[in-house]
């Protein structure tokens, strides 16, 4: 089993479990797009809320934006630093949007083989199969073969019990797929050369109606993304403007083209996913505005009341400054406050003994020094021991002498 068996394995089972529960395979479809959006609502709800928060944070965005004009990495860190605070994400809401499309090829691979992967048939059993639609059934093979099991299938619905008596059910995995829903075969390519038709053919009306798939497709497909932008504005910008509208131009395109090159039946998936979009996004948006705007006012409240309680506290702090008074910081942490208790306390201690020892020279009748760190007189003492006269009393001691040698050498003389 290859890996895109494993990834279209689950949804070939549930398709099959709809559609033995409805014995409609149109309404099976329906139903298999109403369990991919209750399977995918929590992801959707998480992308709208991260999108819906980062459209409320484009004008603080645009705050900083002028506020660093010049200081890209400065606007960065704020911007981040922002994100963060409001809980938000620039691509919150990239991921999850993609994940219907994995989605849209794994059920484009169960419709469009059908005989391998929703009723699980071995290589051996679809070629037996085939064969034998083609010469009892009048079964043609395409050039391509791409939707060759369709037909298979549809011949088998046709001729049921000649299948069943010459073949067997093949041990209860061959199913009896009726691919008719509303008067339309949804196994069948929708065809867009309306002017080819023949109007005058009893099947016209299932022929109109396979064109108009594809139209609708694209219609709704326009609607969702007009309806999630009235209800969720997107941020303002020549570049975001650009983009919106190549979106609200490409996508529309690129539904009517994928649905006129494949079975009406990926149509039909595409209408009913775009309807439970179409209501997942008004209820998402509703509850996540309201909820958003109570969190908003929550916020907006607390930053009020902190800056007021600061504005306070800086009214207090300015008013004992005045009075030449002091407080103590009720923020200051404990370890804190005791270091600060220890150093007065240390100091306290020392200007005690400072005193005691005063006192004690002051009974003694021992005079302070003016340079209590003074230890006597050194030729190149630095620091504690440094002497600011040592070259004056130097040049004292060295002149004394001189001024003694002419009375010695005189007395010399006379003798």
């Amino acid at each position: 089993m290859s890996l895109v068996d494993i990834v279209v394995w689950p949804f070939a089972r549930l398709l099959e479990i709809l559609y033995n529960w409805t014995d409609s395979y149109g309404l099976a479809i329906i139903l298999f797009a109403l369990v991919v959006n209750l399977i995918l609502l929590p992801f959707m709800a998480k992308s709208k809320k991260g999108m819906m928060k980062t459209t409320r944070i484009q004008p603080q965005l645009k705050e900083l934006e002028k506020k660093h004009k010049g200081n890209q990495q400065k606007y960065q860190q704020e911007v981040m630093k922002l994100y963060k605070e409001q809980g938000a994400s620039p691509t919150s809401g990239c991921l999850w949007s993609l994940l219907p499309f994995p989605i849209l090829l794994a059920l484009y691979g169960v419709i469009r083989q059908p005989l391998g992967y929703m009723m699980g048939l071995s290589d051996k059993s679809v070629k037996a199969l085939t064969e034998w639609a083609t010469q009892n059934a009048g079964f043609v093979a395409s050039k391509q073969g791409t939707y060759d099991q369709i037909g298979v299938t549809n011949a088998i619905h046709q001729n049921w019990d000649s299948v069943i008596n010459a073949l067997g059910d093949f041990g209860g995995k061959l199913l009896d797929i009726d691919y008719s829903f509303l008067g339309m075969n949804l196994g069948m390519v929708p065809k867009w050369k309306i002017w080819s038709f023949d109007f005058s053919s009893a099947d016209i009306g299932a022929q109109i109606g396979l064109f108009f798939i594809p139209i609708i497709a694209a219609f709704l497909s326009w609607a969702s993304m007009k309806i999630s932008q009235a209800t969720n504005p997107p941020q303002a910008g020549a570049q975001a403007q650009v983009s919106m509208k190549t979106m609200n131009l490409m996508m529309p395109i690129m539904s009517i083209w994928i649905c006129f090159i494949m079975p009406a039946a990926l149509g039909v998936y595409w209408i009913a996913n775009s309807c439970f979009g179409i209501v997942r996004d008004v209820v998402l948006t509703k509850h996540y505005k309201r909820k958003l705007d109570i969190e908003d006012a929550e916020r907006i409240a607390a930053q009020k009341a902190k800056e007021e309680e600061m504005a306070r506290r800086r009214e207090e702090t300015e008013q004992l400054r005045a009075e030449g008074a002091t407080t103590r910081n009720s923020n200051t942490s404990k370890k804190k406050m005791q270091a600060q208790q220890k150093q007065i306390d240390d100091e306290r201690r020392a200007a005690t003994e400072r005193a005691e020892r005063e006192a004690r020279r002051a009974q003694l009748g021992i005079e302070t020094p003016e340079n209590p760190s003074q230890v006597g007189k050194r030729r190149y003492a630095r620091g504690r021991a440094y002497d600011p006269n040592r070259y004056a009393d130097e040049m004292k001691e060295s002149a004394a002498p001189a001024e003694e040698e002419p009375e010695q050498s005189q007395e010399n003389t006379e003798t």
